[in-house]
């Protein structure tokens, strides 16, 4: 329990990343102290504590970094302090004169930082193309190689690291009163700094750089013309919200028009899921606004942002929010949609949503498609295997971008739920996965989250300790050690789910080259890694699930039943059929709230202090008890629209019956954008 704290409070996600952290914190007081013994072994001791911290935190991408440059310690400043106290133990050795000469040297070496550091940006500035671009072939559009990965990767502290000559050789000076080594030391750095930099130099070459924005978007808008996509999918947010838009690629995959996917932000790309659909990444408005989208007939826009302004803007198509979830939360009924040609909901909830909303989106711009994304949900009674207790997940949203109660349960029930979950008399599991934005707006969000995973961590450990459950560990414990090195194994092998951030923007493009089967075995794998997920864990044990992985339709098909607030989070849970409870953190009372969100109208209804929990535990533990699993199937169907035809081939139809009503009208206008006519849409 004390080492959890601890770690949460240094910022570390595990305890090995703890240990480096005292450890590299505990060298410069030892360096310190030992500078003014003087004593050049305990010196020579606390200095290697704190490189080899300090290098594993790196290595791990510990947040503990961040925080250490936010208090204006980042890793320049670690090096420098380094090196001060180590001419403090030169003055304290009598070294007082010739000290001024290191230090001369030390100024030197810093002093080549700035135009080291210099080169490095202009360079990565040069290498970065307008767009960012993925499974588009740029065979035709010159990228030459840029510097190897050895040079540009974590560049600052690769020559911060240069000073290691200069350390040693002033160390061994104060150690054996023999001047050449501290000279020979300083030399040896200043030449690799030097050197460092003239092997940038020869990048900078024209033959070395990428072609220049006009013609590189000009080589674009040819690619346009060429391939002709006419769907498109187009999201601009945060890294932490590329769900949103991953939700829909498999989707659009499975389309028979070219489909391309535009993003706005090099955030987004490089946690884009795999996909083979070619995509692009164009950060600048004038750009986008400047390009030749003639031939794209409709526009599927995941989100609401501002940035949408860019792309609708195109009267050659049409425009269709399609959002990233079907939710009575206010923005699935948001004013914004009036922009959009149409609106597509899942079934016929949203329709009403919106009639009863009033906000001026009209009921025939309304269109049904269900939600192709909820096929890997698995249906289920919500009764446990034989012999095993049931598995509750709470589910809860974030704080949202107001200050309304209504927004999340975790603020106000969030802990409530918890315990009572974990002192049940009958007892559960507890899959605790919180929405990905949570704390991000309102730091009290945060802060209960972290209590409430104490509290389950603590719950977990109790457990453990318990007897009832120690036989069953014993039982499982080969088994489930099989599944963890498994597990382990192929988290080892199996590709990465996303491309990684790249310094050298170009040759990503260039190389970012999905193979037609990389998804399909993909997805093999993550299947398998998610059956070995479940199979390394015991069946009993409380679990804190936060990351993309396991994915929460994973944790749907793991659990018996939910707790969660208003979100999409329990209209995708409805398709399971399985019982949930959703809590009425605004107080709005029963009857009221059922009245205003259509989705818990078969749900059992929490208050924030979660009272009535009881009800839902009694559904997963007695089938006879389950009293509103009727209601459940009549929701799902208003909710989530027929099972037939399949919400795949519904949205397909949707898609092909907006692009003939889009070239129609161009037809009509006699305007660009028409079949027979693939002009460039000016820019306003």
């Amino acid at each position: 329990m004390i080492a959890s704290l601890l770690r949460r409070l240094v910022g570390v996600a595990s305890g090995v990343e703890l240990v480096a952290a005292l450890v590299m914190a505990a060298g410069y007081p030892l360096m310190l102290a030992t500078a003014l013994l003087p004593s050049a072994g305990g010196f020579a001791v606390a200095a290697v504590c704190s490189y080899l911290g300090d290098h594993f935190l790196h290595r791990r991408g510990s947040y503990v970094l961040v925080r250490l440059g936010k208090a204006r310690l980042g890793l320049t400043i670690r090096f420098l302090i380094r090196q001060l106290l180590l001419i403090l133990l030169l003055v304290r050795s009598d070294w007082g004169d010739e000290a001024v000469y290191y230090v001369v040297g030390l100024l030197v070496f810093y002093g080549l930082q700035a135009p080291h550091t210099a080169l490095v940006m202009v360079l990565r500035r040069k290498r970065r193309l307008p767009i960012t671009t993925r499974n588009i072939d740029l065979s035709t559009l010159p990228v030459p190689d840029g510097p190897p990965r050895w040079l540009t990767h974590r560049a600052v502290e690769k020559v911060l690291h240069t000073e290691v000559p200069m350390f040693l050789g002033l160390l061994a000076a104060a150690a054996t009163d023999e001047m050449v080594y501290a000279q020979a030391g300083i030399a040896a750095t200043i030449a690799l700094v030097l050197v460092y930099m003239l092997v940038l130099l020869p990048f900078f070459r024209s033959s070395k750089l990428p072609p220049d924005p006009d013609r590189t978007l000009e080589w674009f808008d040819e690619w346009l013309r060429a391939e002709r996509p006419t769907v498109a999918l187009y999201f601009s947010g945060s890294k932490d919200s590329a769900y949103q838009a991953n939700m829909w690629l498999e989707t659009l995959e499975k389309l028979d028009e070219k489909a391309i996917v535009i993003l706005r932000e090099r955030a987004i790309m490089a946690r884009l899921g795999t996909t083979t659909l070619p995509v692009v990444c164009v950060p600048s408005a004038v750009h986008l606004m400047q390009m030749d989208l003639s031939m794209l007939r409709v526009g599927l826009y995941p989100a609401n942002v501002g940035k949408n302004l860019h792309l609708l803007r195109v009267p050659t198509m049409k425009h269709v929010f399609i959002g990233h979830g079907d939710s009575d939360k206010i923005a699935s009924i948001n004013p914004y949609a009036k922009a959009y040609d149409e609106v597509w909901t899942a079934g016929r909830a949203g329709r009403d949503r919106y009639a009863l909303a009033d906000v001026g989106v009209r009921d025939e711009d309304i269109v049904e498609v269900g939600r192709p994304q909820l096929a890997p949900i698995a249906t289920g009674t919500g009764q446990p295997p034989a012999g095993r207790i049931p598995t509750i997940l709470y589910a809860p949203t974030w704080e949202g971008w107001t200050d309304d109660p209504g927004n999340t349960s975790l603020l106000l029930a969030g802990e409530n739920i918890i315990r009572r979950l974990l002192d049940s008399e009958r007892p559960v599991r507890v899959l605790y996965k919180p929405h990905p934005f949570t704390g991000t707006r309102d730091r009290a969000a945060g802060v209960v989250h972290q209590r409430i995973v104490a509290m389950i961590e603590e719950a977990a450990a109790r457990r453990a300790a318990d007897p009832r459950w120690a036989a069953e560990a014993e039982r499982t414990a080969r088994e489930r050690a099989h599944a963890q090195a498994a597990l382990r194994e192929l988290t080892a092998a199996r590709p990465a789910l996303t491309l990684a951030a790249s310094w050298d923007d170009a040759s990503a493009s260039r190389d970012a080259q999905t193979p037609l089967d990389q998804a399909p075995e993909e997805e093999r794998r993550f299947r398998e890694w998610n059956e070995l997920y479940w199979r390394s864990q015991g069946w009993w044990e409380h679990r804190v699930i936060t990351g993309p992985e396991p994915r929460l339709f994973d944790c749907f098909n793991e659990s018996d039943a939910l707790v969660s607030d208003i979100s999409s989070v329990v209209s995708d849970w409805i398709a399971s059929g399985k019982p949930y409870a959703v809590t009425d953190s605004a107080g709005l009372g029963e009857d009221e709230f059922k009245r205003q969100n259509t989705a818990v109208r078969a749900a059992v209804i929490l208050s924030n202090d979660a009272a009535q929990l009881g009800e839902l535990l009694d559904a997963v533990h007695e089938p006879a008890a389950d009293v509103l699993a009727t209601q459940r199937a009549e929701l799902k169907q208003y909710l989530l629209g027929p099972d037939q035809p399949p919400s795949q081939e519904r949205f397909a139809a949707a898609v092909r019956a907006l692009a003939a009503r889009a070239s129609a009208r161009n037809r009509a206008q006699g305007e660009a954008g028409a079949d027979d006519a693939p002009a460039a849409v000016p820019a306003p």
